[in-house]
């Protein structure tokens, strides 16, 4: 008989046949392990850079302003007056109307002083009377003492009465011019074309009793004046420029000014320099500024908060980068740029004025500069990017500044 060896776990089914060898559980467990293991040994990707919008900045010929604020001023604004005592006897206007030099506002009782100007027109023809009967007799007093029929005392008489009736002539006249004014006093006029305020008195009242009453006020709105303050570093400047250009004075006040009402967009109102004082103020520090505008529409005001802005020299190659692409901190305004190896860099700059859309820089950034533009979240300085180089535009929508 011979004995077969078979290893140990076989098992045997109900016919004594032997069955397949089982592996056991902690056997299955090692090779799942050991296959977990072998799938793992995978290589990590980093994401891809971010995708950031990129410009390089624009060059352009860029007019600098000196901005201001200032507030309109009539050139002319008067109160009239009652200038002789009267009742008033008509309101020949309408308040608020517009009126043009030499119309008759209102009339204070001109009867009186009618009769008062008539009065004095009488006694000067009366003078005039006397002086030549006075004039007539010294001729006569003359020749006679040329012939000796008189005595000279008769001439130095008859002298005296011809010098008392010229001197009452002239004073006969000057009344009577004094009436004639006072007589045209009667009707206030409007001194200047311009829009008269309402009213101040009532038709019956009487006016220029013991002062000058005030009827109403005139105002005049075409020219008009915008007055602002320009400050001491300010006036330096424009002194300097204008002496490198050899202006004067004269040419200064030919300068343009362009004015902004709050509600205005820009500056539509354009005007000139019309005066600077001649000295600063030592309390502010400002130097008192004038303009003149037409203001034929009558769109400006006299009292109106205005912006105003005056073109000072042109810079013909000016870098100018979207405003939304400065940021600020600290130690002041920077922009984002990609160097050559697509890293974020941030460049501190020196800004100027704005320009529509566009921000000029004066400093500390270079013409070939890669400047990001949109994407700003993304770009973190030290890192990297994938720059998408794009071109700057005035128009460019600052609402697609940002990329998902």
């Amino acid at each position: 008989m011979t004995l077969t060896h078979f290893p140990a776990g076989t098992r045997w089914n109900g016919a004594g046949a032997r069955a397949a060898p089982t592996i056991s559980r902690i056997s299955l467990s090692i090779l799942a392990l050991l296959g977990l293991s072998a799938c793992e040994q995978n290589t990590f990707i980093p994401p891809p850079p971010p995708k950031v919008d990129v410009g390089v900045p624009v060059q352009r010929a860029v007019t600098r302003y000196l901005d201001a604020t200032g507030n309109t001023a009539a050139i002319k604004s008067v109160d009239l007056v009652a200038r002789v005592q009267g009742v008033l006897q008509s309101i020949n206007y309408r308040d608020g109307d517009f009126v043009k030099q030499g119309t008759t506002l209102f009339t204070i009782e001109p009867e009186t002083y009618k009769l008062k100007l008539e009065q004095a027109q009488a006694a000067e023809a009366g003078a005039e009377a006397s002086l030549k009967q006075a004039d007539a007799d010294f001729k006569r007093q003359s020749d006679l003492v040329s012939r000796q029929v008189v005595s000279q005392a008769t001439l130095d008489q008859s002298t005296s009465s011809r010098d008392n009736a010229q001197a009452n002539l002239k004073q006969a006249q000057a009344n009577t011019k004094i009436a004639a004014v006072n007589y045209g006093y009667t009707n206030v006029v409007a001194p200047f074309d311009g829009i008269v305020s309402a009213h101040l008195v009532s038709v019956g009242e009487l006016v220029g009793a013991s002062s000058p009453t005030q009827l109403a006020t005139i105002v005049q709105l075409d020219p008009i004046y915008v007055n602002f303050n320009v400050n001491e570093q300010d006036v330096l400047r424009i002194r300097a420029a204008a002496a490198r250009k050899g202006l004067t004075a004269k040419d200064l006040k030919e300068t343009p000014i362009e004015v902004g009402l709050q509600t205005d967009t820009g500056y539509p109102h354009k005007g000139k320099l019309d005066y600077a004082a001649p000295t600063i103020n030592q309390s502010t520090g400002t130097l008192a500024v004038r303009g003149v505008l037409p203001n034929a529409d009558r769109l400006l005001l006299p009292g109106y908060y205005v912006r105003v802005r005056v073109p000072l020299d042109q810079e013909q190659n000016a870098l100018l980068v979207p405003d939304v692409a400065l940021g600020s901190d600290q130690g002041g305004r920077y922009v984002l740029v990609v160097n050559k190896d697509n890293v974020v860099e941030q460049r501190k700059v020196q800004t100027g004025p704005l320009d529509g859309e566009l921000r000029v820089i004066e400093s500390g950034l270079n013409a070939d500069d890669r400047v990001v533009i949109a994407g700003l979240l993304h770009a973190i300085p030290g890192q990297k990017v994938d720059p998408q180089l794009q071109t700057i535009s005035q128009s460019r929508d600052s609402a697609s500044e940002k990329r998902p």
